[in-house]
């Protein structure tokens, strides 16, 4: 770019003193103002600068990596590390006002450039069905072949509960099965209800383990298809029942026990109060709610996902204070027995999934588009970092639905 080196437009938003080198496509580097470079970033085109030109933050850099015209040569994790306090918020206005100025003649040429094709922008009311269907469908009925690569043989997406430090992720993941079993107090012939299914994985844990009799309930169509079909391979189908539909359209009753794992976070501020009221309807006196879900750590941290997570990963998300969402569950007449955060736990999950999906990269790209695959790539090591840096955290929430008498049916000491 005439009248600028290229690479030195990237260093204020990468940070002055962030570690990280950067190489641009016009022969430019730019290194940091002091200390040595964990990582490089590699500017490849004038379209990564374009992009950064139309959003000059996470979402203009996000843009640049999924559509290939940005890398990083080095570890993702330990790059976005070192990145990871910068936000647009921290470069000066008048840095911001030169950039701008440098970068006007590249946004002029590059007026029409569109987002990378993998980029989703929600329509309609805010957590309608019909919405809320669409921002599932946009990030699971992608390739179920492509989350098996990713998530290994438990396919399960959501956080594990890792026993031991070098326990590995299907241990893991079965740990966590097995704590929200033991958490609901599951035993033959109870009847639980798992809204936010995925592919059926604590249906089928609670069934083959315990005897239960589960519905699992998800808004994705690819899920539900391939959760039923492993129900009769396993031979559960006379004690599981995978749903493709809406949680809110269930109609049956007397569960004695809720797992929502993994769904708070698209429901919402707004609909919390409904949604525990409805699973606390669905409950019979005595039985029992886990609530499973990312939260942010206290009130003072951005409820929105960062604008990457919300056009590439997950639409719509809204993540709460733990705090708030006790007294919504609490609001709606549950009683909390306990509570725990998981968010090393989530860490460690992430990564073993980063692994997964390099360890199969060639076959990732090929089920679900490189674009798609370079999401994941990004998404995943950055979540890892916030889950590291107390930015976000997992809780499980246990509470009952007292009877008459106030009586909760717990043991005086649970081995949980």
């Amino acid at each position: 770019m005439k009248g600028a080196a290229v690479a030195d437009l990237f260093r204020p938003v990468l940070g002055a003193d962030a570690p990280i080198t950067v190489r641009a496509y016009d022969g430019s580097v730019s290194t940091p103002a002091r200390g040595g470079s964990v990582a490089t970033v590699d500017v490849r085109s004038e379209t990564a600068l374009a992009y950064l030109a139309q959003s000059p933050n996470t979402l203009g850099l996000a843009r640049s990596f999924v559509s290939g015209h940005l890398d990083v040569d080095g570890d993702l994790y330990t790059a976005l590390t070192a990145m990871s306090e910068l936000t647009i918020s921290d470069v000066p206005p008048r840095t911001l006002a030169e950039m701008a100025l440098r970068l006007a003649p590249v946004r002029l040429r590059h007026r029409h450039l569109a987002p990378p094709a993998e980029e989703h922008r929600q329509t309609g009311f805010m957590h309608s069905k019909s919405r809320d269907a669409d921002a599932i469908a946009h990030h699971y009925d992608v390739s179920n072949r492509f989350y098996e690569l990713v998530l290994g043989p438990s396919m399960a997406y959501t956080c594990a509960a890792y026993p031991e430090e070098t326990s590995s992720l299907e241990e893991a993941q079965y740990t966590k099965h097995a704590l929200v079993a033991d958490k609901l107090a599951l035993k033959p012939g109870m009847r639980l209800l798992d809204v936010g299914c995925g592919w059926g994985q604590m249906s089928m844990h609670a069934a083959e383990h315990h005897g239960v009799q589960a519905l699992g309930v998800t808004l994705s169509r690819d899920q539900a298809l391939w959760a039923q079909k492993e129900v009769a391979r396993r031979g559960l189908s006379d004690l599981v029942e995978i749903r493709h539909g809406d949680y809110r359209d269930v109609a049956e009753t007397e569960f004695d026990a809720v797992a929502s794992i993994g769904l708070t976070e698209h429901i919402g501020r707004a609909q919390l109060r409904s949604y525990f009221s409805f699973l606390y309807s669905k409950l019979r006196t005595g039985g029992r709610l886990l609530n499973h879900c990312i939260t942010r750590p206290d009130a003072h941290h951005r409820a929105h996902a960062d604008p990457f997570i919300d056009r590439y990963v997950f639409p719509d998300g809204e993540l709460l204070p733990i705090g708030h969402l006790v007294t919504r569950m609490n609001g709606a007449g549950f009683e909390i027995r306990h509570e725990e955060n998981l968010r090393e736990h989530y860490s460690k999950t992430l990564k073993a999934w980063s692994a997964n999906l390099d360890a199969h990269w060639d076959e990732c790209v090929a089920e679900a588009g490189e674009g798609r695959a370079r999401v994941w790539k990004l998404y995943m090591p950055a979540c890892a970092v916030g889950f590291d840096l107390n930015n976000i955290q997992l809780h499980q929430v246990l509470g009952v639905k007292l009877d008459d008498m106030g009586r909760s049916g717990f043991p005086l000491r649970p081995a949980y």
